[in-house]
């Protein structure tokens, strides 16, 4: 063969790139960029990038369990505000979250790491209280993440002794029995963070396909089988079985309780450092998972009020079987077979919630080891060979375990560290937002950077995806007042008079922390903890 037909052919053959060719070349090149910035924002890139778009909406949506969880606390919202109470309710609190986590994102695309908020805070607060503020945000993020991480473990074990005692009505739920559930759903979640990176990521895409097939899989039979009440008791009847003063109070004090079904979502923040095109799909995946999240549990809620035809049924089932929902199933389809066949969905998507809180709860803690905000923080920052917080993820165990032992003693002492999540993660969305707004409303935010500029030191700019204005502008001052208005209310009881029994404890452990947290950081942590450290 002539010299230049040999040529012109490995040419045509050099250009003719096999698809998964072309696909690592392109990954390649997202993961060097993001790395970039990485650099600029001052760390070193040292966790794999496994999650794209779709692994990381299914790993928020798995953590989120909207429709899952209001199924656990709608049937509360009952008590203080009725059927409508619970409609209406959800629809607010949807509404506000969504406003919070588009400004979230707003964030996540100017700086994502996996410190989120605290590192933001680092970026936009005074430069008086600066190191202050930015490690008040980071207590309170660990801390509302590792409650978190309880919460999901209580709740599965409490969900698989109701299976049993729908089952088995002689059954007896024992607390110690809790306490090993608990710690065999923690095992696991370990476990699943423990291998790597990207089979972690694909396990989450196949949880995404799950969440939504057990969606259909449990409102179907539940709306086709059971009787329905009447549109008018849903939407317009409410409750004030709390004995407060009015129903709009009654009303009030019922939101933060259906809320918690929404907590979570911001997770994909936390992992922004093992996510590819993070400043963009960060800010995408917290929307989305908002969004479709919010319409499914929206759905599940409207029905679930709608398949109530026995309330007090139910509420006595809570005292029995821990959820009110087990007995509206069983009711609904008039077997107990199906019925824990249904709950069954529930708790396998339980569990596979706890793999991404953990996930999420050991990078929170791991970044604020990486800027030595914590005792032992060179024990917490070592990754292992698969670049994993293997150390972070074992402390965030040790946690778990040792603080599911109080529900041996009492159960209202451990509601109260499980409340303590709203309080601590709307505490530093309030921060951030805040801060947000006072420094876009000063113009202190530059525009996005071309790839044709050079980011000076100082520089503080819009990440490459954000709310055009004045609709930003509008979006962040109404997640701050939401912000507000959902913190006020959290730390209200659900009944009055109130008893040690029935008393909202949650103020009383968010206070704790806060005061440690500053008592800390005026003793020891002012001399060492110096923000966000610049490793590169």
């Amino acid at each position: 063969m002539p010299r230049d037909q040999v040529e012109l052919q490995l040419d045509t053959t050099s250009r003719q790139k096999k698809p998964h060719d072309v696909h690592h070349q392109s990954s390649a090149i997202s993961e060097q960029n993001d790395n970039e910035q990485l650099r600029r924002l001052g760390k070193r890139p040292l966790l794999t990038r496994g999650f794209g778009f779709m692994s990381i909406l299914g790993f928020s949506c798995s953590a989120l369990l909207s429709w899952e969880g209001i199924l656990v606390t709608s049937i509360a919202e009952l008590s203080n505000g009725g059927p409508a109470g619970v409609v209406w309710g959800f629809l607010i609190n949807w509404l506000g979250t969504i406003s919070v986590y588009s400004t979230l994102g707003e964030l996540a695309s100017i700086a994502p790491t996996a410190g989120g908020q605290y590192h933001w805070v680092a970026m936009m607060a005074p430069q008086s209280c600066n190191k202050f503020l930015t490690y008040m945000t980071a207590w309170l993020t660990v801390t509302a993440w590792q409650a978190l991480a309880l919460s999901v473990g209580y709740i599965t074990a409490t969900l698989l002794q109701g299976i049993v005692v729908l089952a088995n009505p002689t059954y007896v739920p024992k607390p110690w029995q809790t306490v090993l559930i608990i710690w065999a759903v923690t095992l696991f979640s370990v476990a699943m963070n423990s291998t790597t990176s990207r089979t972690l990521a694909k396990f989450e895409g196949l949880i995404l396909v799950l969440h939504l097939a057990g969606f259909f899989g449990v409102l179907i039979p539940m709306v086709y089988f059971a009787p329905h009440t009447e549109p008018e008791f849903v939407f317009m009847t409410f409750f004030n079985e709390g004995g407060w003063s009015s129903q709009a109070l009654s009303f009030f004090i019922g939101i933060p309780t259906i809320a918690g079904s929404l907590l979570g979502a911001d997770c994909a923040v936390h992992m922004s450092e093992e996510i590819q095109s993070a400043a963009i799909v960060v800010p995408r995946a917290l929307l989305y998972t908002i969004v479709i999240n919010g319409g499914l549990a929206f759905a599940m809620g409207i029905a679930l009020m709608f398949c109530l035809s026995d309330i007090d049924a139910a509420l006595a089932a809570g005292e029995t079987m821990f959820y009110p929902f087990l007995e509206i199933f069983s009711s609904s389809v008039q077997s107990t077979t199906g019925a824990c066949v249904m709950a069954g969905i529930i708790l396998v998507m339980a569990i596979a919630s706890g793999v991404g809180i953990y996930a999420s709860a050991s990078r929170m803690l791991w970044a604020f080891a990486r800027d030595r905000g914590l005792p032992y923080d060179r024990y917490l920052v070592r990754l292992s060979t698969n670049s994993l917080p293997v150390n972070a993820i074992c402390v965030t165990l040790a946690v778990t375990m040792l603080l599911s032992l109080i529900a041996l003693g009492s159960s209202v002492a451990l509601s109260a560290i499980l409340s303590l999540a709203i309080a601590a993660l709307f505490s530093s969305y309030l921060l951030v937002c805040g801060l947000l707004l006072w420094r876009r409303s000063t113009g202190a935010i530059q525009d996005h950077l071309t790839s044709t500029e050079a980011l000076n030191s100082g520089d503080f700019r819009w990440g490459p995806w954000r709310i055009p204005e004045p609709f930003g502008t509008l979006n962040n001052i109404f997640a701050c007042i939401y912000s507000i208005f959902l913190l006020f209310w959290s730390f209200w009881p659900q009944t009055t008079p109130t008893t040690p029994e029935t008393a909202n404890w949650s103020i009383l452990v968010f206070g704790s922390v806060v005061i440690f947290s500053v008592l800390w950081y005026v003793l020891r942590a002012k001399e060492y903890f110096k923000g966000p450290i610049k490793e590169v």
